[in-house]
């Protein structure tokens, strides 16, 4: 198949290579080849069997819009962009597909299967950590806020603090955390490589081709 990755900084150069790697066809586009997603007319997505988007939270609407209008496919890995997360499903259901998470890799898709299970404890009171590197634009995470979704959804209307740090060129830490009165459990993730959300993201890419319709990725996860 042929990938088109949005996106030429760390992550998403890692999606190219992975895409390679896996034996798919790659073109990529930067931020400032792509200016308002001016770069993703018909006659530049015609081949393209998925669009991968690393790019920032303004971009991947711009992106995402663009590339749903003309009924293609797109994995959107940027987070920060959810305030439109109505409105882009809804044009997926009309028209292409789109495949979203705030976390790619494949050791955070278990972790939150696990925090589920977690959550289920009595007693317990539940906090998150989270690291990223000083670049970062969006605090907290979307993995972070992910896990207080999944904790709340399990027990509903206690109290999830946050607390977010930005510290070098950290690739991502989680930290899920459940204190009693008696002892302390904690549930941890630390990327050492951002390569683990590349490799998510041409698997989502490799799932997603040829379906239409909108999914997050932790819902599909288990069909990779």
């Amino acid at each position: 198949m042929l990938i088109l990755v949005l996106g030429k900084g760390k992550t998403g150069s890692l999606v190219a290579e992975v895409a390679r790697e896996r034996g798919h066809g790659v073109r990529a586009l930067d931020i400032d080849e792509n200016p308002h997603a001016s770069a993703l007319t018909a006659p530049n997505l015609a081949g393209v069997d998925v669009v991968v988007d690393f790019t920032a939270p303004q971009a991947a609407v711009e992106n995402t819009r663009a590339v749903l209008a003309l009924g293609g496919r797109i994995v959107v890995g940027t987070t920060g962009w959810y305030s439109h997360l109505p409105e882009l499903k809804s044009k997926a259901q009309e028209r292409g597909a789109l495949l979203y998470g705030t976390n790619f890799s494949i050791g955070v898709q278990k972790l939150f299967q696990l925090t589920a299970e977690l959550a289920k404890l009595e007693g317990y009171q539940f906090s998150i950590d989270e690291t990223h590197h000083v670049t970062k634009l969006d605090a907290p995470s979307g993995t972070a806020i992910t896990l207080k979704e999944i904790i709340l959804g399990v027990r509903p209307g206690i109290d999830v603090p946050i607390e977010s740090h930005r510290v070098g060129d950290a690739k991502g830490e989680h930290v899920v955390r459940a204190t009693s009165d008696c002892d302390v459990l904690e549930l941890r993730h630390d990327a050492h490589s951002r390569r683990g959300f590349a490799l998510g993201a041409v698997r989502g890419a490799e799932w997603l081709a040829g379906k239409s319709g909108a999914w997050e990725f932790r819902e599909i996860f288990d069909q990779l």
